[in-house]
């Protein structure tokens, strides 16, 4: 990855190869998304990549950049595709908009632009809708194989822009597998009496854990065209598991399998799309795995813990802003340069 020297310098053709290899492994995923819960994911990456490519050659041209070249560097592209994932699907167009304005004009532009954002853009969108509309983000729909319906493109088109009779397809809507976990882990349920709902699968919940074996494979693909390197990934997922065994062996009846934690949410999203943006990721090796790490912990943590379901954007951001710091204490030595004094005696 180069990175951008000055602000004047256009995207590189390296910077468009890796965000085309990000979008190429992003899609037996997505494929997999629309077909255990619909063709909604497709109005939701429309809205979000279009708004996306609005606000940035908005910004661009308040900024009298040259629109082309950073239009055309799939930047844009995978931060609004990224958005779309994270977003309950059917969701609401003006939800999506809100969220892209912030990705793109907060978590991007504002610092300089692309190589310049110390935090993930879409992350930074996402985590705005959902602190600021509750009830929308928290409205998923069931898998098709439970509910036996679906809409169809136009149909779900006009659900998102508010022009379908909500209420025949509000019987379809639940609480994520993540979120019973955690709400009914709360009332003091076993795990076995939870995982007796139809939304739960081998590991996760019905197609979630499907979609996770797929990131998973285009995240294999990210690894293969040596688009991001490995110690994020393997970092994050092994803190989550990690953590997840060390509780789940402590007391298996009230605590959610390592399983259902690695193949549920966002983490199979999050270690090999999210947490390796090159932009607001750690830059050193030894200072990647200390990243990646922390990311994983702060997942199980905010998952067992804290007030949201998932955490996965929380924790990117949360390490984000750690960056400079373990990037200061993780440089490797230049070969015969002694280490610098210590003048706190």
């Amino acid at each position: 990855m180069s990175t951008l020297s000055s602000p004047f310098v256009t995207p590189s053709a390296g910077t468009n190869r890796m965000m085309l290899n990000v979008l190429i492994a992003l899609i037996p995923g997505t494929l997999a998304y629309i077909w255990y819960f619909g063709v909604g994911l497709i109005v939701n990456l429309v809205f979000a990549i279009g708004f996306a490519l609005l606000f940035e050659a908005l910004i661009l041209w308040l900024r009298k950049r040259p629109l082309k070249p950073y239009l055309s560097d799939y930047s844009a592209v995978v931060a609004g595709w990224l958005f779309a994932l994270c977003i309950p699907m059917h969701s609401p167009w003006w939800l999506i908009a809100v969220g892209m304005a912030f990705a793109m004009i907060a978590g991007k532009h504002l610092y300089g632009g692309l190589g310049f954002n110390p935090f993930n853009p879409a992350m930074v969108g996402y985590v705005v809708v959902l602190i600021s509309f509750p009830q929308q983000m928290t409205t998923w729909f069931l898998p098709i194989t439970v509910s036996g319906e679906a809409m169809n493109l136009v149909e779900a088109f006009s659900y998102s822009l508010g022009f379908s009779d909500l209420q025949q397809w509000d019987a379809l809507t639940m609480a994520t597998p993540l979120d019973q976990y955690k709400t009914n882990l709360g009332l003091n349920m076993m795990v076995s009496e939870i995982r007796q709902s139809p939304v739960f699968g081998d590991f996760g919940g019905v197609g979630w854990e499907w979609i996770a074996n797929w990131w998973f494979l285009g995240g294999l693909y990210l690894l293969y065209t040596k688009t991001i390197r490995w110690h994020i990934p393997v970092s994050m997922l092994g803190a989550v598991l990690l953590f997840a065994l060390i509780f789940y062996v402590m007391d298996p009846d009230s605590i959610a399998s390592p399983g259902f934690h690695l193949f549920s949410g966002g983490v199979m999203l999050g270690a090999f799309f999210i947490a390796t943006d090159p932009v607001s990721a750690s830059t050193t090796n030894k200072g990647r795995l200390v990243y990646g790490c922390m990311i994983g912990t702060l997942v199980y943590i905010i998952r067992s813990w804290g007030g949201y379901p998932d955490g996965v954007a929380f924790a990117v951001l949360l390490a984000n802003m750690c960056v400079p710091l373990i990037d200061y204490y993780t440089q490797p030595r230049v070969y015969g340069v002694e280490p610098p004094e210590d003048h706190h005696h």
